[in-house]
């Protein structure tokens, strides 16, 4: 059997594994996301021995493919009037609850001896969040409030913010590392061109995306108008030596704030994305083994305790100003502890940047991000029941029933 027919074969079979697991989450309430990584797991080197993304050909166009992806819609988040609209508590919430559990997990790692370079990159994908989960944890509650709306609005901004923060950390680990204080301002202007550069190929990119787009169907972009874009971006990214993730951000950032004639830029995208992300989420699992998960047990274990901290301390330092009060609970925190696509990315992107954390980095991620999708929407829905009960009895007032 050649190779290719192997790779055909195998991408072929997980796929129908993952509608498996997605018909089995729907049965159990597993988070499906969970269920794929234990999929992954269990077809990887530590079990079957199945799959190996580490010599999959196939494993870095689906990963490279489905996080540009997961960019573009992460941007196309970012629009102008949602942000007017819900006013500026979303962003004085989400910037809080992103530098409190960035500061909060960095300096925690970095106490246990975790090294900067660890501490800071585990810093910024603790920020990520999971909207999908927030969001149904939302729909089920069926009971519209304030705390919900601006719920939802952090969540919709919040990975975006998170993004830019890895992006920039990235930037200054490149910066204060023994190799870049060697090369001085020739090394600083090289990372700043990497920064600045994905931006910039994102929105020369995204203008002519966000005119043409939906001409051909009136109001409707097609499916090849959006994934050829995502595929341009994420392939120049890569000549270019750019951030392929940030470029994917900034050209949805562009699109949705510049796209006028049309409402709907990224349904097709949106239409696509989860056949490569199941993909990618099975071959995260495949990643864990049992030597690497029995090494990083405690340090997972600080990376849960820290992150949990830091949004629940977030929350609570968002919620002091008396303006915010009636619109965002203290114990906000809580309801976005969700992880998924965005911090895996982040994680990836890292593993790439630093082949030396790839042993540390990834086990710890993933199976945060199996126990964060887990109890996540528990602590949500509890959040947002607790703040529901508190809103009625404010409504009913002192003489109320």
């Amino acid at each position: 059997m050649t190779v290719l027919a192997s790779e055909l074969i195998t991408l072929g079979l997980l796929l129908l594994l993952a509608v498996l697991a997605e018909a089995m989450g729907r049965h159990t309430r597993m988070p499906r996301i969970s269920l794929l990584i234990l999929v992954g797991f269990l077809l990887g080197p530590s079990v079957a021995g199945l799959v190996d993304p580490r010599s999959a050909r196939s494993f870095e166009f689906i990963s490279v493919l489905a996080l540009s992806m997961v960019g573009f819609l992460v941007g196309g988040r970012m629009s102008m009037d949602l942000i007017r609209r819900l006013g500026h508590l979303i962003m004085w919430v989400a910037l809080w609850e992103t530098l409190v559990t960035y500061a909060v997990v960095a300096v925690g790692v970095l106490l246990l001896g975790g090294g900067i370079h660890l501490a800071l990159l585990l810093g910024a994908i603790g920020t990520a969040t999971d909207p999908a989960a927030t969001f149904e944890a939302i729909r089920e509650q069926q009971r519209g409030s304030r705390f919900a709306d601006v719920l939802s609005g952090i969540v919709a901004v919040d990975d975006a913010i998170g993004l830019i923060v890895f992006s920039i950390t990235v930037l200054v680990l490149h910066v204060v590392s023994a190799g870049a204080m060697d090369m001085g301002a020739d090394f600083l202007l090289h990372a700043l061109r990497e920064l600045f550069g994905a931006l910039l190929l994102g929105v020369l990119l995204g203008l002519p995306m966000a005119y043409l787009s939906g001409r051909l169907r009136r109001g409707e972009p097609t499916l090849m108008e959006a994934l050829g874009m995502v595929l341009l971006c994420a392939g120049l990214a890569q000549w270019l030596k750019v951030s392929h993730l940030l470029a994917c951000v900034a050209m949805g950032m562009t699109v949705v704030n510049f796209a006028r004639h049309h409402h709907r830029p990224f349904h097709a995208v949106e239409d696509i994305e989860w056949p490569f992300l199941a993909l990618f989420f099975i071959f995260c699992g495949a990643y864990l083994t049992l030597d690497a998960f029995a090494g990083v047990s405690t340090l997972l274990l600080a990376y849960l305790l820290l992150r949990l901290l830091g949004r629940v301390l977030g929350g609570w330092l968002a919620a002091v100003p008396a303006w915010t009060q009636g619109g965002f609970s203290r114990w906000g925190g809580l309801a976005m502890l969700p992880q998924a696509g965005v911090a895996l990315a982040m994680a990836f992107v890292a593993a790439g940047l630093y082949p030396d954390l790839q042993e540390t980095l990834l086990p710890v991620v993933i199976s945060a991000t199996v126990l964060f999708e887990l109890a996540g929407p528990l602590a949500a829905r509890a959040v947002l029941t607790r703040v529901a009960a508190e809103e009625s009895e404010i409504r009913a007032g002192p003489g109320g029933t």
